[in-house]
């Protein structure tokens, strides 16, 4: 049996970066869930705007969003304050930054995959497998016990001014981003870790299952 390695633990947070950042851009792209909470969360009642202005607007956000995006924020029909506008060039920065991060984090992966398979070492997959799930069960701990108060915890960590405090009067794109819907797009990026951590938790038992057998018949070849 090999012992634990503390680099296993390193591994395990490349694995962590490569996730999370996977399930940010999922969250982000996947458009399909904000169509239905449309309809599941009301946001035509509780924002007095038309579902066709509402995908309309959004589409422009999520756009804007994209590190292929060039230009300002521009809502079609919605108007914004400064303040509402620089809060969302901060945010398409951090949601640009996941892109970096996924990338450097799936070639170090890649390299991590490669030469720990010529070493024949795969006790990182079951370390990184357990080490992947640290951060998002701590968000979902927070979220279960009080969701308002880790978002807010949220943007006083990410955020160094009070821009993302939203006046609906300035800003009414702020109506149509309930903070349920924010609820569900973590959800989405949970979902996307949990799978990884699967993934390398089943990877960790099949090469575990295979050595097993190797070692049983070289064994046997004694008997």
């Amino acid at each position: 049996m090999k012992r634990f390695k503390f680099t296993d633990i390193l591994i395990g947070l490349v694995f962590t970066l490569l996730f999370i950042s996977i399930g940010v851009i999922a969250a982000v792209n996947f458009r399909f869930i904000y169509y239905l909470d449309i309809t599941n969360l009301n946001i035509e009642a509780s924002s007095g705007i038309s579902r066709d202005v509402i995908i309309e607007n959004y589409d422009a956000l999520i756009d804007y969003n994209s590190p292929f995006y060039k230009g300002d924020l521009k809502f079609p029909t919605l108007p914004a304050s400064s303040s509402g506008l620089t809060h969302f060039s901060e945010v398409k920065n951090i949601f640009v930054s996941f892109y970096y991060i996924g990338i450097v984090a799936l070639i170090a992966a890649i390299i991590i995959i490669f030469y720990k398979r010529r070493k024949k070492d795969f006790s990182y997959l079951m370390v990184s497998s357990v080490t992947v799930l640290v951060i998002p069960a701590i968000a979902a701990i927070g979220c279960s016990i009080n969701f308002d108060e880790t978002f807010i915890l949220f943007h006083k960590i990410f955020f160094r001014n009070n821009y993302w405090l939203f006046d609906p009067v300035t800003d009414p794109v702020i109506t149509i981003l309930p903070d349920t819907f924010f609820l569900h797009e973590l959800m989405v990026i949970i979902t996307f870790v949990v799978l990884g951590s699967l993934v390398l938790f089943l990877f960790s038992k099949s090469k575990k299952r295979g050595r097993n057998s190797y070692d049983f018949t070289n064994n046997h070849r004694y008997y």
